[in-house]
Order: structure tokens, then sequence, then C-alpha cells
């Protein structure tokens, strides 16, 4: 692989006497293939953070949560999830509209693990996997450059309490969040 460190990493990796150890990161725990762990690992996830930028390269993070299997490694090189309604800004799609590149990390709060995985998106409303998802508005796909996991040392261990009640699930309308029904949005609102 080449271009996996740039300037700025390399400064602090030299800076700390790191140079070698992330070279052999590289060189064992990068890949550019979704292995059978990996999979596993992503299709019992029930939430992943995407990081995003737009035109001018100003970054946004965002959290994506669903019940576990949401995301689904559709190859050894690309995963699909599909985007809910969320509050319609649409700053990570809309992002993904005008600048593909995109960062994923999934997190096991309760197992202590992490993976990375980089790569190029798309967002489309007419893909043919939208059907899959109930409540889906549209699918990103991720075509994975880099796939890798992270030192878990300083996960916090945390346990799922409840998951969401506004994840769609089959022909079951979720209930309407209590902020959509404030003065200050309800006339707003998209069509249904």
């Amino acid at each position: 692989m080449t271009g996996f460190y740039n300037p700025g990493s390399r400064a602090l990796q030299d800076r700390f006497d790191s140079r070698r150890l992330a070279d052999r990161l590289e060189e064992r725990k990068v890949s550019d293939r979704i292995d059978d762990d990996d999979r596993a690992f992503i299709e019992s996830m029930d939430m992943l953070f995407i990081a995003t930028a737009d035109e001018q390269g100003r970054p946004d993070c965002s959290y994506k949560g669903g019940n576990p299997g949401f995301v689904r490694v559709l190859d050894e090189h690309t995963i699909a999830f599909p985007g809910y309604d969320g509050n319609g800004m649409f700053r990570s799609f809309g992002n993904v509209l005008v600048n593909a590149e995109v960062g994923l990390l999934f997190i096991s709060f309760e197992r202590g693990r992490r993976l990375r995985l980089n790569g190029t998106a798309s967002v489309d409303p007419d893909d043919e996997l939208v059907r899959e998802w109930p409540g889906a508005q549209l699918v990103v796909r991720v075509r994975a450059r880099e796939v890798f996991p992270n030192c878990p040392r300083y996960i916090h261990r945390y346990e799922l309490v409840e998951r969401s009640r506004y994840v769609p699930v089959g022909d079951a309308e979720p209930p309407v969040p209590d902020w959509k029904t404030r003065s200050w949005a309800r006339d707003v609102l998209p069509s249904p």
C-alpha cells in the first residue's frame, strides 16, 4: 500500500519513534479486503460512526444505528447500509454526494473491539437494496480501501440497556419522535 500515512503522520511517528511500529501495523493489519472475521463483526453491529467531508474538506461525523445486521457485507470489498429518516439535514449523506471519501468506525463497547473501514461511498435512493431495509430512504454503499483493527485498550465497557424503538421493523410504523411534534418543526416537516 502507498499513501497510508501522510507527512503529518510521519512527522509524529518520527518524533515519538513509532515509524517502525506503524510500518509493521500497516504491513500486517491493513487490507483492502473484508475477511470472514471482519464480516462477522461488521454484520453483528447495531451502530457505526461515519466521518465525511464536504467539497471544501470541512469534516463532519455522524452516528448511524439500526438493529444488529443493518450493515451488510456484499462482497470482500463492499458494504451497504440504509439511510433512515432523520432530521432532514442530510449532512453526512450530502457530503458523500460532493466528496465520496468516508471513514467508518465500528465499536463494540461490550466486547472491547473496534474496526476502521475507509473507502469510497455512494448514496442512492433508488438502490435495489432499499427494499431490503424497512423504512430506508436510501442505501449507502462503501467500497473498502483500508480495513484495519484499532487498539482496544481505551474502549470503555458499556452494556446495552435497550435498542431504539425508532428503528424501522417490518411494516410497523415507528413512533414519531417528540421533536417533530414541537411548534418550531411541525409546519416544515416533509410531506408523508
